[in-house]
């Protein structure tokens, strides 16, 4: 075979040398030859139809697990992964041209003429479940804040309730414009200081005692979400009837699978299912956080773990799909997670986006 460098390599290929590394790394693009004395990489010039192909996917934007999934496929199989995907990318930015059309209207209203606004009709409900002693989750659904949280440790239930308070004064605070999220972040950094000074007062011990908390929230700006997540609780959204899971759990399973070691199916019994890898109450969390575009007539859900482990998500999303409001959903979904055996508390909250007509005098 015809060898190259991996700066022959990059200009034919139009990846740079640091992304040919990167996709070494995640074996995405292995080198042909490494030199065993200087580690110099080496490719073969019947690999460069691969490197183009991954050259031609990151323009797309598609990400880097789901372009190692395209890559791995034959031809046939992978041209319709990559039609699948750019049709959820179609879909995405229609939604996003479908707000800006809201948002051109919304903002030069003319006298005596209907304008569409959109409003959050929401239910919460937390259950104790079938087999736990005491209940650790939180559930919040105010006039912005919707909010779950699942408390862990000695100090569980109250942390869950000091991560949920944390973000409710957000009901009311003015949200200024183009600066929800740095609002938002400020209130999680006092939701972790909340949490992890509990570990701390229950066993005096500056490293805390194991106390800690999921959260999930969504803060409504009238025409987006602000989303904020750390842990394993999760976020949904049922759009156009099919579900839609807008949250990456925070955890050693989802790692696992991320990297191609697990599947989603091994996952739901392994034994470390639970064991979370950022939460509050740990070493600086830090948690996942962006604007969600909505459309009018989403539905979506917030759930902590003991919905999510016990209800598949064929079953949410049936639940939700037939459920008349909020909060038949939401009673409808704890009473599936506990006829499935309830292992754990189980709390949701579902908001609706509904679209109301206001005359402007």
């Amino acid at each position: 075979m015809d060898m190259l460098t991996i700066g022959a390599f990059a200009r034919a290929s139009r990846l740079s040398p640091k992304a040919l590394r990167l996709y070494d790394e995640l074996d995405l693009l292995r080198p042909a030859r490494v030199d065993p004395g200087t580690g110099y990489r080496y490719y073969a010039a019947e690999q460069l139809e691969q490197a183009r192909l991954v050259a031609w996917l990151r323009r797309l934007g598609m990400p880097l697990a789901r372009i190692r999934a395209v890559c791995a496929l034959e031809p046939g199989p992978a041209a319709r992964e990559i039609s699948a995907y750019w049709a959820a990318v179609e879909a995405e930015t229609a939604a996003r041209r479908d707000l800006a059309a809201f948002l051109v209207d919304h903002l030069s209203p003319s006298e005596g003429k209907d304008t569409s606004m959109l409003e959050l009709h929401h239910s919460a409900l937390s259950d104790i479940g079938l087999v736990r002693e005491a209940n650790q989750d939180s559930v919040h659904a105010g006039a912005r804040v919707l909010a779950v949280a699942d408390g862990c440790g000695p100090g569980g239930a109250p942390a869950s309730t000091a991560a949920v308070r944390a973000l409710t004064f957000l009901d009311d605070a003015p949200l200024p414009a183009g600066g929800v999220l740095n609002l938002l972040e400020d209130a999680v950094e006092g939701a972790a200081r909340a949490v992890a000074g509990l570990g701390t007062a229950t066993s005096g011990d500056e490293d805390g005692d194991g106390t800690g908390s999921t959260l999930t929230a969504l803060v409504w700006t009238g025409s987006q979400l602000a989303l904020v997540h750390i842990g394993d609780s999760r976020a949904y959204v049922l759009r156009d009837g099919g579900l839609f899971r807008i949250t990456h759990d925070h955890t050693v399973v989802q790692s696992m699978i991320d990297e191609g070691r697990l599947t989603p199916e091994e996952a739901t019994t392994h034994p470390q299912r639970s064991i979370l890898l950022k939460a509050l109450g740990t070493v600086a969390p830090v948690p996942d956080m962006r604007l969600h575009e909505v459309r009018a007539g989403d539905r979506y859900l917030l759930c902590s773990d003991g919905l999510s482990t016990v209800v598949p998500e064929e079953g949410i999303e049936r639940l939700l799909a037939s459920a008349a409001g909020p909060d038949a959903a939401v009673r409808a979904l704890v009473a599936a997670a506990n006829d499935a055996g309830g292992p754990d508390n189980v709390s949701c909250v579902v908001a609706d986006v509904v679209e109301t007509t206001a005359r402007v005098a």
